[in-house]
């Protein structure tokens, strides 16, 4: 491993395992999702840490599915998950298993823990077991069925597996200490009854165990070295430690549970089940939605996989619960794309330009930089004729003190070709600006006009309206308002304009690209071409905006 001037807290406890010889300096993580749902971006730093800690130590991760409860998971959750992993940069090789893989040697092992006298089968139902579990401030109760015989036990436990009770009828718990103060440990469910057909097992099962048996056992028989997961497991460390105290390993190697902070952004919904809801509910078109923070969804939106690395990798690995601002995720995207994106001209929202004095019929070639950041990228043709578009919001009436851009009896550059001066104002019937008339300085052409250096305090970007482009513009926003007050249900919080479409004209080099490209159209932000675009409709979505909100807080923070 390279020498590094800082660690995070979960590669210094793998140096000191290894100085002690832990593990025969092993580093083997695992990432283990449940295909319950789409992944998120709070997976992503999961992914990237549990890849990244064992790639940096020259060690191994597995991929593996908590497929434990059959009535949630699919093979559409199963595929998603593997293409996400895919997508950020990772590869588990041959790694790649199941919880329900070890659903044989589950069941003999939690036979093993009654036969030792460390699980029984209770008749609880689930509200009487919640009732007698205590509170923090008061000890739980014992179960009536708690001292249950071995020979029982294993009798019911049998008879659970074959079918012989109806779901909630009886469970397996662990027998530990019902006065614990760890809730965690006051007998907890290790099997429930659940009759429903498995993805991957079909009916071979109606017993499926739970998280708090499967994870660790499942650890220990792919000798994982750290189970890396996140804070809120923190509590359910002594469990997994208890649940593999009669585990035997051929070195006598045991994984190790260290926790981490979970990946909270600002205004950003990761629980699945509430992005199940928005799905289920059709608040958003599906899991790929680019307003949601799925995976799925923030690739349709346009983010690189590059970028969430860098952002993972900028917000570090804290021990502590904290907030990251949306606003650095921005950066890293706007950092990722600024080299290597090509720069358009689109008009968002157009308005019609009309160049009076300009000859009828005829077209003009002006060339543009592709990218002005890298000169590597070349440039490309534009047309210039007569007609023209020009932003909506870059025409004023009656301009407000600053603004530089265009107004009847004022004068702007449009990039790479003419002053123009706004003369008339075309309305329709309802009062409402539908063309501009302006004339142009003929000898003010970027780079070669006698008037090419006259200054005007305003640069507009157009497009040519004679082969314009049509483009449906999706501009996306946060799914939850900025200021969500004190609602309870989240679904007062959905902002009504999180999406926003526009039928807008782009320069015509944009028909030569494809779905999934992406550039910076001037101006205006970084966009994506979307997968809903055919031969004859251009879809694209709004990535990120221009503005560096991020640079302006962390300026802000340093005064």
């Amino acid at each position: 491993m390279d020498n590094e001037t800082t660690k995070n807290f979960i590669e210094t406890i793998i140096d000191e395992d290894n100085e002690k010889n832990t593990y025969g300096k092993r580093v083997h993580t695992r990432f283990p999702p449940e295909p319950n749902g789409y992944l998120h971006l709070g997976h992503a730093k999961s992914i990237c840490l549990n890849f990244g800690i064992a790639k940096k130590y020259g060690g191994l991760t597995n991929l593996r599915f908590d497929d434990t409860n059959p009535s949630k998971e699919n093979t559409e959750y199963v595929d998603s998950i593997k293409r996400d992993v895919k997508w950020l940069g990772f590869d588990w090789d041959d790694r790649m298993f199941y919880a329900s893989d070890y659903f044989d040697k589950l069941y003999e092992y939690a036979k093993k823990l009654i036969t030792l006298g460390k699980a029984y089968v209770d008749d609880l139902s689930g509200d009487e077991i919640r009732a007698y579990r205590g509170t923090f401030n008061e000890p739980g109760k014992e179960s009536p069925y708690r001292n249950r015989s071995v020979e029982e036990n294993l009798k019911l436990f049998e008879e659970m597996k074959d079918g012989k009770y109806a779901d909630g009828e009886k469970v397996l718990r662990a027998k530990i200490d019902m006065a614990s103060p760890n809730l965690n440990m006051r007998d907890p469910i290790l099997y429930r009854i659940v009759h429903a057909d498995h993805h991957r097992t079909g009916s071979k099962w109606c017993i499926y165990p739970m998280y708090d048996l499967a994870h660790p056992v499942s650890d220990a028989i792919e000798r994982i070295t750290h189970s890396i997961c996140t804070l809120e497991f923190e509590a359910h460390r002594p469990l997994y430690n208890w649940v593999l105290e009669d585990w035997e390993d051929p070195e006598g190697q045991k994984p190790r549970q260290i926790e981490f902070a979970r990946l909270n952004v600002t205004n950003m919904i990761t629980s699945k089940r509430k992005l199940r809801t928005l799905v289920e509910k059709g608040i958003v078109s599906g899991w790929d939605d680019p307003r949601m923070p799925t995976i799925s969804g923030i690739r349709r939106r346009g983010y690189t996989p590059e970028a969430i690395r860098d952002f993972c990798e900028r917000i570090g690995v804290a021990k502590a619960d904290n907030m990251v601002e949306m606003a650095l995720l921005e950066y890293c995207i706007r950092e990722d794309l600024k080299m290597k994106a090509p720069r358009l001209m689109t008009v968002i929202d157009p308005i019609k330009v009309v160049l009076t004095n300009y000859p009828d019929g005829q077209t003009e070639t002006m060339k543009a930089d592709n990218n002005q950041e890298n000169e590597a990228m070349g440039t490309r043709d534009m047309t210039f004729s007569k007609h023209l578009y020009i932003e909506r919001g870059d025409f004023m009436e009656e301009p407000v003190k600053k603004f530089f851009r265009l107004a009847p009896g004022k004068e702007v550059r449009l990039k790479y070709a003419y002053i123009i001066k706004c003369e008339e104002v075309v309305k329709d019937e309802n009062g409402n600006i539908v063309e501009l008339r302006c004339t142009y300085d003929p000898e003010s052409k970027s780079g070669s006009g006698a008037n090419a250096d006259r200054k005007v305090k305003g640069t507009l970007h157009w497009v040519n309206a004679e082969d314009a482009v049509d483009v449906e513009t999706r501009v996306y926003d946060s799914l939850l308002r900025q200021d969500d007050g004190d609602s309870k249900d989240f679904l007062d919080q959905i902002n009504p304009d999180s999406l926003v479409v526009y039928h807008s004209k782009a320069e015509k080099a944009l028909a030569d690209y494809k779905a999934g490209d992406k550039f910076q159209f001037l101006r205006q932000g970084y966009f994506v071409i979307d997968p809903d675009t055919t031969a004859d409709h251009m879809v694209v979505n709004r990535i990120v905006g221009l503005r560096d909100t991020w640079a302006k807080m962390q300026k802000q923070k340093n005064q």
